[in-house]
């Protein structure tokens, strides 16, 4: 990896040092896991990011079902976001890393503080997957909408050396592209961008041109795959979740 010449920003600083990390007990009590198939053949771990009012038990069914099976010596971990006032949803609390207004979301959208505590909840999952021993080249990140922003957004701003990031119906904010705080310049990284044609939530279109910002100008990832789906919605599809499978036995094999 390939850091930008602009200076670090100090909470990726700080998130690296192990004796920093901290997941606190509210935080470990909500994480869903899906186990390889035993601790000793656990070779690599898979974070799932869910999207907004979703909740991790509904994608641990989704994961258990689909993906699980495939992948044995994987481990899957769902974090839980917090309940939180969305804006888009009038004030309500609903689950989400971080607030939105609208959808699609607007280019000058920045919930920063919000975003940062996010990135740092994953970030604590990745370091101490670390700590126990996993390889940071076999830390999978992958995330549906609201969850794949804060996937590619942990997944470009980490100094850890991840295996990949992969994108179902998600975007790059705007606003996350000017602030510096994307450091990952080039490099291989393999990302997957998943995305239905009529997804009206998250266009296509967002997801195309997020894609084209990924392989060229500031970021030059020389690893991106864009797969597209005929009159997919926002949602996901038996095919999606096939190729995402296979996308991770190719990466992790």
């Amino acid at each position: 990896m390939k850091v930008h010449g602009e200076k670090v920003p100090q909470f990726l600083l700080k998130a690296q040092k192990l004796d920093t990390y901290m997941i606190t007990e509210l935080e470990a009590q909500e994480i869903a896991y899906v186990p390889a198939r035993s601790s000793e053949e656990k070779n690599a771990t898979v974070i799932f990011i869910h999207g907004l009012g979703h909740s991790n038990l509904t994608w641990k069914e989704v994961v258990t079902e689909a993906l699980a099976p495939r992948l044995p010596n994987v481990e899957w971990i769902l974090p839980q976001a917090p309940h939180r006032p969305v804006s888009l949803n009038q004030g309500t609390l609903r689950p989400s890393w971080f607030d939105i207004t609208n959808l699609p979301p607007h280019q000058d959208e920045w919930d920063e503080n919000t975003i940062l505590e996010s990135i740092t909840r994953i970030e604590n999952i990745i370091l101490r997957e670390v700590h126990s021993g996993v390889e940071s080249s076999r830390i999978i990140l992958v995330g549906f909408s609201q969850g794949a922003a804060l996937s590619l957004m942990t997944a470009l701003s980490t100094l850890q050396e991840l295996g990949g990031v992969a994108s179902l119906s998600g975007w790059v904010p705007s606003m996350a592209r000017s602030s510096g705080m994307l450091i990952h310049v080039g490099g291989t990284m393999p990302v997957l961008w998943c995305h239905g044609t009529s997804d009206t939530e998250i266009p296509w279109s967002m997801g195309a041109e997020a894609v084209e910002y990924l392989k060229s100008g500031a970021r030059r990832l020389t690893n991106v795959e864009f797969k597209t789906y005929d009159g997919l919605e926002h949602r996901i599809c038996d095919e999606e979740l096939a190729d995402l499978a296979a996308w991770l036995e190719r990466i992790l094999k």
